[in-house]
């Protein structure tokens, strides 16, 4: 794992925890780590790291529009 040394000023009020919990959910959104991954990285279960998503303004699952009408075609092709 690579390490980063971030300076941040002082008055501003963060954590180590919320920093990367920060960083995390940044990347989980780019698709730059997974959702076990950016757990990893934080040092959270991925359950608790999935709860803790909405605070972060982050979607768990987030569909392209074009992939969303993909599947609802689908679904509709497929139900009964």
């Amino acid at each position: 794992m690579k390490t980063l040394l971030l300076k941040i000023p002082d008055n501003i009020s963060i954590d180590e925890i919320e920093a990367k919990m920060m960083l995390a959910t940044g990347l989980f959104k780019k698709g730059k780590l997974s959702m076990g991954q950016a757990a990893e990285f934080v040092g959270l279960s991925k359950r608790t790291f999935m709860e803790l998503l909405a605070a972060y303004d982050t979607e768990i699952i987030s569909y392209a529009p074009e992939e969303l009408d993909n599947d609802v075609a689908n679904a509709k092709d497929y139900s009964l």
